[in-house]
């Protein structure tokens, strides 16, 4: 097991409702350790075992709940 704790932007996020949205999306990802999110920074920090999900599931499963994840670190 490979634990990452990576912080990410998130857009699209409007309010309260959207942070705590993107929360339990990132909670129902395998492998995913804990999420935090901050509306006001537009930001994620997740916690992550790298052997399970990596930045892609990642963002695919931000997608399909209408929100964007951006890694800063590559772009």
């Amino acid at each position: 097991m490979a634990i990452d704790k990576k912080t990410f932007k998130v857009t699209g996020m409007h309010c309260e409702g959207c942070a705590d949205r993107v929360i339990n999306v990132l909670k129902k990802v395998e492998g995913v350790r804990s999420a935090n999110v901050s509306l006001e920074k537009g930001q994620a920090e997740i916690a992550f075992d790298t052997t399970k999900t990596g930045f892609h599931q990642l963002k695919q499963s931000i997608e399909k709940a209408g929100y964007g994840l951006v890694d800063t670190d590559h772009g």
